[in-house]
């Protein structure tokens, strides 16, 4: 590829050899050059040439940094399976003394970590109760991390997340939750199984509202996600992005009424710094 070539910013954080999440940080304090096209980040491929090199000294660490990194979500599976709180917490505080940002914890660890079980479970070799387990010490979990999340200052606006009705899962929007409000959000989560009406009440109330995150994991719920979108249109015009489990396409999302499509926790934090204002006063 000649030097000049647009690539993706996925692309610049391979040929870095850092994580997304890292490049991305790269773009928003200026280190590596970027411009926005849709929802994606490009990148000239000479600007990142210039980034490698300027970092190459410290190249080697890292590898041996992120071989390390590699091994958590393993170890945390193992802790979540066995029940054991104390263990995962330790697998967490290990990471977090290896390096592992807050952010990262969550995108690296926490969000992998439940990948593998939700898989084990539908290969059965991890029961539904075993899946409960985890899931419960997860949310205590993402309760300790918490506060490492908090910024002072000014908001860049409300963000409202939860799950539609007949959707209990609590989890994606409690992740996404710390991340937005790493990111200088100020967030109202409903959690699982939320209904239309208390939808529309909740956006009514939030100050500054900027966005509403719709979490969809629960398989054949589609009625209720388009039931709460519409509830939400009839009490306010800031946009609905729609993402999880449940949701496969942008044209899937736009069907059920959404203005955005979010494929990850990452893009769903990139759309909503996208649609966020100027920080606004309490």
């Amino acid at each position: 590829m000649p030097p000049s070539t647009s690539i993706s910013l996925s692309e610049a954080a391979e040929r870095l050899g850092v994580h997304y999440m890292t490049a991305y940080r790269y773009v928003r304090t200026g280190r590596l050059e970027a411009v926005k096209s849709g929802a994606e980040w490009q990148v000239d491929a000479e600007e990142v040439e210039r980034v490698r090199a300027e970092g190459a000294k410290h190249r080697a660490p890292t590898r041996t940094r992120n071989t390390r990194v590699n091994e958590y979500p393993r170890r945390l599976v193992e802790r979540l399976i066995a029940g054991d709180e104390a263990g995962s917490w330790a697998v967490i505080e290990a990471a977090m003394t290896a390096g592992m940002e807050p952010d990262l914890v969550y995108l690296d660890l926490l969000r992998p970590a439940l990948q593998i079980i939700g898989d084990r479970w539908s290969d059965d070799t991890v029961t539904v109760a075993q899946e409960h387990q985890a899931s419960a010490i997860v949310l205590r979990l993402i309760g300790r991390m918490g506060p490492r999340f908090s910024r002072r200052g000014r908001k860049r606006g409300s963000v409202l997340l939860g799950a539609p009705p007949l959707d209990a899962h609590g989890l994606p929007s409690a992740l996404l939750t710390d991340l937005l409000r790493g990111h200088g959000f100020a967030v109202v989560d409903l959690g699982g199984d939320v209904p239309a009406d208390s939808w529309a009440a909740a956006a009514q109330a939030v100050p500054h509202l900027s966005a509403i995150g719709l979490c969809a994991t629960t398989p054949d719920n589609e009625d209720n996600v388009r039931a709460t979108i519409a509830a939400l249109r009839e009490v306010t015009a800031v946009p609905v992005v729609l993402g999880g489990n449940a949701v496969a396409s942008e044209e899937a999302a736009r069907d059920l009424g959404a203005d955005v499509f979010s494929a990850s926790f990452r893009h769903a934090v990139e759309l909503l710094e996208g649609v966020a204002g100027s920080p606004v006063d309490p």
